[in-house]
């Protein structure tokens, strides 16, 4: 005789075991799957014998590190009513910002309108386009604040033109530092023990954010910068800069100068040399910050005691550089392919030294920011 037999009840999981719940888990909405990023041993054959550093890879998430930020600061924004429901968010961008940006206008409900310049790969204005974003292209630098400035003083402007507009200002916004705290704790859970990270820096957030969350748990972490040759950012002067990503023709607020036990600045053929290493020997790579960071993550990971672990992180992936990192006609062009003299970085006692011109260390950061004339004027906030 056959039975009926109820079905045994599933319980509904609380919020705290969704919290809980591991990065494999599905996710119902694209904001979702930001985060929770993993971890890859960098070793032989670009590293030698027993040496490397473990990379971690923010081009899983959907646009790359600067989700994190873009969310966060939209939702803060929301939170104190400087963004109005349905109005439009304007940023400065150099490109991986305005897809996290792009990201958070779908997630909340706003347009988005991203300020560039005509040094954006034509690849990236279509991704952002075919995401939603309107595309704001400036022909022509600004005479001492460069690209940059000139992206910002469009900004402005459009702010002024609609005063329900709102700009998360990513170069000085408290929320783009506080947004990486999560990728602190995600590294504390993968790895434990972290003794040297080594950070990009463009306008400040990761660093900062990742670094002092860091810091709180591991007091004695070494912060290594990774900047651009012809950036400002750490008392060099201003110049020309193919890459994009690192390095800034202004110094923005968030970057923390008293943060970094020292400092290196990478030219553009030493990055793109190293990004293509990392594609054909470990199936994993990036464009120019990438590039830039592992040069330095390989050479501390050599020159630091083995016992060390170093920690670097990679903002994004390859994909966006099809037409510049990994075109040879690009590189060819500008100079970019062939091999370095040395595998050693210069080195200069302090960062005024001299003017770099190649891969370049500096031991010696201190408080720049102290006594410059400061060339980022604040946004609408």
């Amino acid at each position: 005789m056959r039975t009926n037999i109820a079905p045994t009840p599933v319980p509904t999981p609380s919020p705290a075991e969704f919290l809980a719940a591991p990065a494999t888990t599905m996710r119902r909405t694209p904001a979702g799957a930001v985060g929770n990023t993993p971890v890859l041993w960098v070793g032989e054959p670009y590293c030698g014998p027993r040496r490397g550093f473990w990379a971690k890879l923010e081009g899983h998430n959907p646009g790359g590190i600067k989700d994190r930020p873009a969310l966060y600061m939209i939702e803060r924004a929301r939170e104190s009513g400087r963004l109005a429901p349905g109005g439009r968010i304007v940023e400065s961008t150099s490109g991986t910002l305005g897809l996290g940006l792009a990201l958070a206008g779908i997630t909340f409900g706003h347009p988005v309108t991203v300020v560039t310049d005509t040094g954006m790969e034509p690849l990236m204005v279509r991704l952002l386009r075919a995401h939603g974003a309107e595309v704001d292209i400036v022909d022509t630098p600004h005479p001492r604040g460069g690209w940059q400035q000139a992206r910002r003083e469009r900004v402005r402007a459009l702010l002024d033109a609609d005063p329900t507009a709102y700009s998360p200002d990513q170069y000085n916004n408290p929320h783009n530092v506080e947004a990486y705290r999560g990728l602190a704790h995600e590294l504390i859970a993968q790895l434990g023990r972290i003794d040297t990270l080594v950070a990009s820096v463009g306008t400040g957030g990761h660093s900062a954010g990742v670094g002092r969350e860091l810091r709180r748990f591991l007091p004695h972490l070494r912060v290594v910068g990774v900047d651009a040759v012809g950036s400002g950012i750490f008392g060099q002067p201003s110049g020309k800069r193919i890459m994009r990503g690192l390095g800034s023709s202004i110094v923005p607020g968030n970057v923390d100068h008293g943060l970094f036990d020292e400092v290196h600045w990478v030219d553009p053929a030493r990055a793109v040399r190293t990004a293509r290493t990392l594609a054909s020997t470990h199936y994993c790579s990036g464009g120019w910050s990438v590039g830039a960071v592992a040069t330095v993550a390989r050479w501390l990971a050599h020159t630091r005691p083995i016992t060390e672990r170093v920690v670097a992180i990679f903002p994004d992936g390859p994909q966006r550089y099809f037409d510049t990192v990994y075109n040879d006609d690009y590189c060819r062009a500008h100079g970019l392919l062939e091999t370095p003299s040395t595998e050693e970085p210069e080195e200069i006692a302090t960062p005024s030294e001299r003017v770099v011109t190649a891969w370049t260390r500096c031991a010696k950061v201190g408080e720049i920011a102290e006594g410059r004339t400061d060339t980022v004027e604040r946004g609408r906030r």
